[in-house]
């Protein structure tokens, strides 16, 4: 499991895994902007937000309800999701 898990550290690992599993050239987890709408602004398709999904619930060790995929639409609000849904560490 990753060794952050604040938000900030959530936000910048979502950001690299979207961005090596899109091959995003000319960003960088850094100008990676967490707000921006991976949808209409960057023109991700279901196949890709599935397959980030997939990634993601590897990376994490969570589960990322398809019925949520649609509501997914920004990094933090992906990043916000994982935290979630992780275990709680004390």
């Amino acid at each position: 499991m990753p060794a952050s898990q604040d938000i900030q550290g959530i936000i910048r690992r979502v950001a690299e895994i979207i961005i090596d599993e899109l091959k995003l050239e000319d960003v960088t987890a850094e100008t990676f902007s967490p707000d921006m709408d991976l949808v209409d602004e960057l023109g991700i398709d279901s196949m890709d937000l599935a397959t980030i999904a997939l990634v993601l619930q590897d990376e994490y060790r969570v589960t990322i309800d398809e019925d949520d995929y649609p509501k997914l639409k920004t990094i933090r609000l992906i990043s916000e999701y994982i935290k979630d849904k992780l275990p709680v560490r004390h």
